[in-house]
């Protein structure tokens, strides 16, 4: 986001880092910038601030950081599962406890399931590698990280049904949440609930992309766009044309107001070993709650 209303450059411009991990460029935040071109030219800004001998971590699977940083002066280096990396992720193996990974001659393991997570966790491993953190303080750390709140973060369990909160909103995050979500519970049901909430997901820029990031869910919920009196209504996300998109694939697929009006819609249909992934950057009006209490009546 901009740093003040008087200064709209992004706030990373003044951190002035040593050590820069750039993991995906991609067009978001539709009320400060107007095209991905904008996104772009504010991450050269910061790559060019980066001294040389600093170091650029980069997302090598990524068209546009390897774009962008193409004339970086510090030194760099691409991670990824691409065979163009320098670091090159490989011989990846989920379970439902985590995830395996080999980088360079490397193996590593995480308590957490997901291309992103092994992707984040090589990022970190390669930057403790920067400041000569020996490997064994690096996987003690891997062992001991369960993850952050609101990123897969199971809210509870009732009657054989797992609510799951997740602060996904862009149509990427959605789609490589629902990912994880498979090799975390390959033989659940899973089902996906959306908000859209962000300055971003309220409009219509990802009208088109939504359906297929929502794909991989065995049944989707869609609410009303929030605070939609905001924005003009040529300019608003369909959540109903989003819906109908998804039911032509025949799948299961609904759009209703508000977090009351979808729990009453879900509930007959839940049965033990399915999971209900929450889709939100926001509250949601306790919608994780209220579905557990009302899984509990």
């Amino acid at each position: 986001y901009d740093t003040a209303f008087f200064d709209k450059r992004s706030k990373f411009i003044h951190y002035l880092p040593e050590l820069l991990i750039v993991n995906n460029i991609e067009f978001d935040h539709a009320d400060i910038f107007n095209s991905l071109d904008e996104i772009k030219l504010s991450f050269r800004r910061l790559l060019n601030i980066v001294p040389q001998n600093g170091m650029v971590l980069l997302n090598g699977d990524d068209r546009n950081c390897v774009e962008v940083a193409k004339d970086c002066p510090a030194q760099m280096i691409e991670i990824g599962f691409s065979k163009n990396c320098a670091h090159r992720i490989c011989d990846v193996a989920f379970s439902s406890n985590g995830s395996r990974f080999k980088l360079g001659d490397e193996v590593f393991e995480i308590p957490l399931v997901g291309e992103f997570n092994v992707r984040n966790a090589a990022m970190a491993a390669t930057a403790a590698r920067f400041y000569e953190v020996p490997k064994s303080k690096i996987e003690n750390a891997f062992k001991t990280f369960l993850g952050i709140a609101r990123r897969q973060e199971v809210r509870g369990e009732t009657r054989g049904v797992k609510v799951i909160d997740d602060f996904g909103h862009h149509p990427t995050a959605i789609d490589h949440t629902l990912h994880a979500l498979r090799h975390r519970f390959p033989d659940h049901r899973l089902w996906a609930v959306f908000e859209p909430r962000s300055n971003t997901t309220r409009r219509a820029v990802f009208q088109q992309q939504l359906p297929d990031a929502l794909k991989l869910a065995d049944g989707v919920f869609i609410a009303q766009v929030a605070k939609l009196e905001q924005i003009p209504e040529k300019e608003r996300l369909n959540p109903v044309a989003v819906v109908d998109a998804i039911s032509k694939t025949g799948r299961p697929a609904f759009y209703e107001e508000n977090a009351d009006a979808i729990i009453a819609r879900i509930l007959p249909m839940l049965k033990p070993k399915d999971v209900v992934v929450i889709f939100s950057n926001g509250g949601f009006d306790n919608i994780h709650e209220k579905l557990l209490k009302r899984l509990q009546s």
